[in-house]
């Protein structure tokens, strides 16, 4: 069948991308989906700074690429085996579909699937197929989704069931920001009630995990960014204090805040300077996680004796830590509860047309989260 897609022919596109378009939207072809796979029509797809990172190259992929992986949709068909879903399904994309039989998904980590891994790196569906062509060659994946389409053919691993009263444009965030983001926190960061916690980096992922750690019960609440705006708006939502890591002696404030650090920090900007400022303001014994994903060639420096004698905890966190068909069930209910009101974090709803100028808004800094909307 014929859909439309956003296709990145080539990355490092000179900004503003509202005038450069590094993103095209063309017809492409779409095969029937294989054995284990479904047709799914899309319904609500968020740009990140995952896809934004491959559009300026911070993280190189094999072009071309049909882009996007936060997304909620409608199953439209099924393919061989498939036994799970059923057209009429209303479901959350998962960027890391889980084999189910790899170390990692016998350990109960399907965020590290091994075949995920492989199939994400070289552009494929799970099952090492590609299911998109556009000018009769065949196109990349992305990791597994390639969200920023009318229709996309996915693995079944990569999608998971949800109630159809739950908002669709809501739940694309689900499968990244709110994963991701509170992920971190809950479960890479095991926060307990009462612990001191610092969001650094107040994002669309970053203030998913704010709402995590106000959600899980923190005392305090440390709300850490270089922009004003971003946190006025953590205070908004929960954060008992809002920092900005670029004023003179902002580690020391925050350890006088929290009696000597905080319990755990979690950097989700994506930057080793915000990095470096999570671990300094971890207390002795405290945790730091990151779950951002930095320039691969940059590198972390800390004092490496400052694990032994402050038994210090530097993890990191991709996905959240998340079992998927556990997890995005149970943040659904928390946000249909009004838990996690990820609705706050929703500025924009575009059109595919319009991806251009929303990822141009999404660089400048311009927007927190923003959904393509598809009729």
């Amino acid at each position: 069948m014929k859909t439309r897609i956003a296709l990145l022919r080539a990355m490092g596109a000179a900004r503003p991308y509202d005038q450069s378009r590094p993103l095209e939207i063309v017809e492409a072809e779409l095969a029937e989906p294989g054995p284990g796979e479904l047709r799914v029509k899309m319904a609500a797809a968020g740009l990140c700074h995952s896809d934004l990172s491959v559009i300026n190259g911070d993280r190189p992929r094999d072009m071309p690429v049909a882009l996007g992986h936060e997304a909620s949709g409608v199953v439209d068909a099924v393919g061989p085996g498939v036994t799970r879903f059923a057209p009429g399904d209303h479901i959350v994309l998962v960027f890391v579909p889980s084999c189910g039989h790899c170390v990692p998904c016998a350990e109960g980590r399907p965020a590290l699937c091994e075949p995920a891994a492989v199939a994400a790196g070289h552009g494929t569906l799970l099952s090492g197929a590609r299911r998109i062509t556009a000018e009769g060659a065949p196109l990349n994946h992305h990791i597994g989704v390639s969200a920023f389409s009318d229709y996309a053919v996915v693995s079944e691993n990569s999608c998971v069931k949800i109630d159809k009263d739950i908002p669709l444009d809501l739940a694309a965030l689900l499968g990244c920001a709110v994963l991701t983001g509170v992920g971190a926190v809950l479960n890479s960061g095991d926060l307990r009630p009462g612990q001191s916690c610092a969001v650094i980096g107040l994002g669309g992922v970053g203030l998913a995990g704010l709402l995590g750690a106000v959600a899980g019960g923190a005392g305090a609440v440390v709300a850490v960014d270089l922009a004003e705006d971003k946190r006025a708006l953590a205070l908004d939502l929960g954060a008992t204090h809002a920092i900005d890591p670029s004023a003179l002696g902002a580690v020391e404030e925050v350890r006088n805040l929290t009696g000597g650090g905080v319990d755990l920090a979690v950097e989700l900007a994506g930057a080793v300077p915000a990095l470096q400022f999570a671990y300094a303001i971890t207390r002795r014994g405290g945790t730091t996680v990151t779950a951002g994903l930095p320039n691969p060639a940059h590198e972390l420096k800390i004092p490496a004796v400052s694990l032994t004698a402050g038994e210090q905890v530097l993890k990191g966190s991709y996905v959240g830590s998340c079992v998927p068909v556990r997890d995005i069930p149970r943040y659904a209910r928390m946000m249909v509860q009004g838990q996690l009101p990820v609705e706050r974090l929703l500025t924009h709803r575009i059109k595919l047309d319009e991806i251009n100028e929303g990822f141009e808004r999404l660089a400048s800094g311009a927007a927190i989260r923003q959904v393509v909307i598809f009729d």
